[in-house]
């Protein structure tokens, strides 16, 4: 009779011991695999946040800039790998759309590009191998899919404003109008702008820092020091617009994405001047176009020329007295293309007249320094947070106050 019931046991046992070996490898499988699929998540989501950040930045209203911000958006999206970092997110070019708000229609080719104010990026990575929880059934392969839409909004830091301020004025400034800075303080042309160090300081080292890097944490309410003119700023102001001393150090000291310049003698237009995206009039230089073009076709100072000599042909200055003998090259594979920065759309702190920083602008850097008592020219483009303001967005964090200018932020 014992023995028989132990028979009885074991044949109850057997069946047991395999349905709860079943029962811990679907549960293994579970905390294995979907933790697999939680990363892979996870990672996508991350590249996705990068894409939809570096498009909307380059959104400022220009007729290339839903290019530029794909560009930009893939660049940055499918630098970030997934799948435990083995491959490239794999976002393409159709999956990077535009809107002018939240919830409206998504397109790649979104118009007006002006009114494009919303950069969404969506992906979904496919083929993610389920080692165990295929042993019971489940599929051998899952999915993962995710989407970040990113907009800008007024931010509590403003980053890369060089140490230039503009005053505040008596009568508003026009969009397009050309704004002389006051570079020799012993000269006799009237400026509405000047050198400030955003710093607070009048330090010559921190000028120079700061317009070659920018400065960040300058803020509404803050006040800003004269460090009167600097000369020793010469190197860094020029090489924004690919001139420089010898043969300069383009990837240290980047320049925009042209180097063409804009002075009275090339562009002859009355003001409001509008070089940025005006149409040259008569009299101008035959090289003339606005800026939006000469951005696009990647000139630099000489147009299509390669020596100092050309450029200063072309817009009656002298460049050759401060030693500036090296231009960055023009093109699409020029040093001016692979460079693919905005150097000279610039903010700029608009100030009181007791050098209390009230609000930004957003400005064109028109010409290059050519010697130690030149006064330059920079043109309005407007209020630096204006919806269809030109100059890039802020690298600072989100959440200032209205009239800072916007950063780049994830909505969704």
């Amino acid at each position: 009779m014992l023995k028989s019931t132990l028979r009885k046991s074991q044949g109850v046992i057997l069946p047991l011991v395999g349905l709860a070996l079943a029962v811990l490898l679907g549960f293994g499988g579970l905390v294995i695999d979907l933790g697999g699929l939680f990363v892979a998540k996870t990672e996508l989501q991350s590249a996705l946040d990068s894409c939809a950040l570096a498009a909307v930045k380059e959104l400022d209203g220009a007729p290339d800039a839903l290019v530029r911000a794909t560009s930009a958006g893939l660049t940055a999206g499918n630098a970030n790998k997934v799948q435990y970092q083995k491959s490239s997110s794999g976002i393409v070019g159709g999956e990077v759309t535009f809107s002018n708000t939240l919830t409206g229609a998504y397109s790649v080719n979104f118009a007006p590009v002006a009114a494009a104010r919303y950069a969404k990026c969506t992906h979904t990575t496919s083929g993610i191998a389920a080692y165990l929880i295929q042993l019971v059934g489940a599929a051998s392969t899952n999915s993962v899919g995710a989407l970040a839409i990113a907009s800008t909004v007024p931010g509590q830091e403003v980053c890369h404003t060089l140490p230039v301020c503009l005053k505040e004025p008596v009568v508003p400034y026009q969009i397009g109008q050309w704004v002389t800075m006051l570079y020799d303080p012993n000269g006799t042309v009237p400026s509405e702008m000047g050198w400030c160090n955003l710093d607070g300081s009048t330090n010559a080292a921190e000028t120079k820092d700061e317009v070659l890097h920018g400065y960040c944490q300058a803020n509404i309410g803050d006040t800003v020091g004269t460090p009167g003119a600097k000369v020793a700023v010469n190197d860094e102001w020029n090489s924004r617009f690919g001139i420089y001393k010898n043969n300069g150090d383009v990837a240290a000291w980047p320049p925009d994405r042209t180097g063409y310049v804009y002075t009275s003698t090339n562009w002859t237009n009355p003001e409001p001047q509008n070089a940025y995206k005006g149409t040259p009039a008569a009299g101008s230089h035959p090289t003339a176009a606005n800026f939006e073009s000469k951005r696009s076709d990647h000139a630099n100072y000489a147009d299509t020329g390669t020596t100092v000599k050309a450029g200063d042909d072309i817009t009656g200055l002298n460049m050759k007295p401060g030693g500036f003998k090296s231009l960055a090259t023009s093109g699409p594979f020029g040093e001016h293309a692979l460079s693919n920065r905005d150097m000279r759309l610039i903010t700029t702190p608009v100030i009181s007249s007791s050098n209390t920083i009230l609000g930004y602008a957003c400005m064109l850097m028109l010409q290059p320094v050519s010697n130690s008592t030149m006064s330059v020219q920079l043109e309005y483009l407007g209020a630096a947070d204006a919806i269809d303001s030109p100059c890039p967005p802020s690298n600072g964090m989100p959440g200032g106050n209205a009239g800072s200018p916007p950063v780049p932020a994830l909505v969704r």
